[in-house]
């Protein structure tokens, strides 16, 4: 069924709400503090009873300084620096275990996956805690401190996936000139958000982004993650306008509007998790030269493994 607009409108549909005027010095302003919290990556080689693969523990300083754990697999077999996708992760998922990351270094490809800080335990293990307090939320994160973007949850998360392309490009395998970042839902706006705020990443391949033109989305569904903020504007009726000003400060649109790598999109049009106009605001925003891939017939899985496929066939592009 149909969620959203026709494929006609979502190709020409761009988010109308204007972006903050300090949305630049907001997050050049972060980046500065942050970079005073050392950065201290470390790489601990673990035995993920697999041959193909070397697996390393990683841990480095995130938002705050504060621990933040991640995976880097390479091919056991290669010779020389090696192209890097950076993966970020989906809403509830963590780093999970090594052997279900295995496509991108079996393909021959420094990987390395982030653990999203507090998450993890809805789908995939985390192993990464969010030590910050919070005010009054809905169950989930999308609500955590949603009146400030100073303290707001996704202002600690998207620091992290800054400062984790700057961790794990310090292996000497990985080739810092080779950086391509992807993600899924959640994690497809945090590869956004590398790609706006970096000037080193040579590509993007975010698959139904969710985090993006959060007016639009509330507009067009309840379902969760979007759902948690409906609920929590239900029960602050005089804070609507503080907290869509708040995330305006978050926006995959605006991070898009920044980047200008080539992009590689992915939509899927019976996705109630990340509507469709949703995805299209941040795409027709994005700066770089992109396409975009429509699952006509999908949900929020949208191609699946055929998203995989064809971002390994983009990533040996990208270095051919």
């Amino acid at each position: 069924m149909r969620v959203d607009l026709p494929l006609d409108q979502l190709v020409r549909y761009e988010y109308p709400h204007p972006e903050p005027g300090d949305f630049d010095a907001f997050w050049s302003r972060t980046l500065h503090e942050q970079g005073a919290h050392p950065l201290n990556p470390r790489f601990e080689r673990v035995d993920a009873l697999v041959r193909t693969v070397d697996v390393y523990d990683v841990t480095f300083g995130g938002y705050a300084g504060d621990d933040v754990r991640g995976w880097l697999l390479l091919p056991h077999e290669r010779t020389g620096p090696l192209p890097l996708v950076v993966e970020y992760l989906g809403y509830g998922s963590g780093r999970g275990h090594p052997v279900e990351s295995l496509a991108y270094a079996s393909a021959g490809f420094a990987h390395a996956v982030m653990d999203s800080r507090g998450q993890g335990s809805a789908l995939r293990a985390g192993h990464t805690a969010d030590p910050h307090g919070a005010g009054p939320s809905a169950p989930g994160f999308m609500t955590r401190d949603i009146l400030d973007p100073e303290r707001y949850y996704y202002r600690r998360l998207f620091t992290d996936a800054y400062r984790f392309v700057d961790a794990v490009t310090t292996h000497e395998a990985v080739a810092r000139d080779r950086i391509a970042v992807t993600g899924r839902s959640q994690g497809g706006a945090m590869a956004l958000v590398a790609a706006g705020l970096r000037d080193d990443v040579r590509l993007a391949m975010p698959h139904v982004p969710f985090l993006s033109a959060f007016r639009r989305a509330v507009e067009v569904t309840d379902h969760s993650p979007h759902g948690e903020i409906v609920k929590w504007l239900a029960a602050h009726r005089g804070s609507v306008g503080l907290a869509f000003e708040t995330l305006a400060y978050f926006d995959a649109v605006s991070f898009a509007r920044r980047a200008t790598c080539p992009g590689r999109f992915c939509v899927a049009l019976h996705d109630v998790v990340s509507p469709p106009s949703t995805v299209f605001a941040a795409y027709n925003a994005f700066a770089g030269p992109k396409e975009m891939t429509v699952w006509q017939f999908n949900g929020h899985e949208a191609g699946g493994p055929e998203d995989l496929l064809r971002t390994i066939r983009a990533v040996r592009e990208l270095v051919s």
